[in-house]
């Protein structure tokens, strides 16, 4: 397990790598501001990091994290939404080309929606978020009732991404981009056991092997 001492060492290792040895990488993104084509709604798991996972360096990819890697409808302005004003900035205004909303295998946020039967904890923040696909639970269920509980999980954590791609489209500023070509959107899932990651096909309407 990683300490803080580690984090400072890692630090200067960083340091000496990237701004001791003459590159130039940071000095170019500061000077030519960053201009990612691919914006990635990833969950906040510490096993799941996009940049880890697609071998990116600093600059190639626009990176949300939270809880089960959600996205909201489009709603009133009342309130707090710093997904939706990360998805907003990416899109509007870097202008990516590209939303992925990566889920995962073993996501916390959907065993717990799972177990508790999507009745959620009065006060709980966490419970109030993974309402957002609560719809998704319950169809998983109503479709395999007596499957084991690891395979309602998983089907969960799949077709909750499935949920975020079409909460993406209620955006106008969404939509219109798809509609128009510049815009395309992805659902991807990562095997964290297998070390796989699956596309979903709308023709198939699967999860299929990349």
């Amino acid at each position: 397990m990683i300490d803080i001492t580690q984090l400072i060492q890692g630090f200067q290792r960083f340091r000496e790598q990237h701004f001791e040895h003459h590159d130039t990488l940071y000095q170019q993104l500061v000077a030519q501001g960053q201009t990612p084509q691919v914006l990635v709604v990833a969950c906040c798991d510490s096993r799941v990091d996009p940049a880890l996972v697609f071998d990116c360096d600093p600059g190639d990819l626009f990176v949300i994290r939270n809880v089960a890697n959600l996205v909201p409808p489009l709603e009133g302005h009342s309130g707090h939404h710093g997904t939706t004003a990360a998805i907003e900035y990416g899109v509007s205004t870097l202008g990516v080309k590209h939303i992925v909303v990566l889920g995962h295998a073993h996501c916390g946020g959907i065993d717990s929606l799972v177990k508790t039967g999507g009745v959620g904890t009065p006060g709980s923040y966490i419970d109030d978020w993974m309402s957002l696909v609560e719809s998704a639970r319950a169809e998983v269920i109503a479709e395999m009732p007596h499957a084991p509980i690891e395979e309602q999980e998983r089907a969960c954590e799949q077709r909750s991404i499935l949920v975020s791609l079409e909460n993406l489209k209620t955006f106008p500023w969404i939509r219109e981009r798809v509609e128009a070509g510049s815009l395309m959107l992805h659902g991807w899932y990562f095997d964290i056991e297998h070390g796989q990651l699956l596309s979903y096909d709308a023709t198939t309407r699967s999860f299929e092997s990349v």
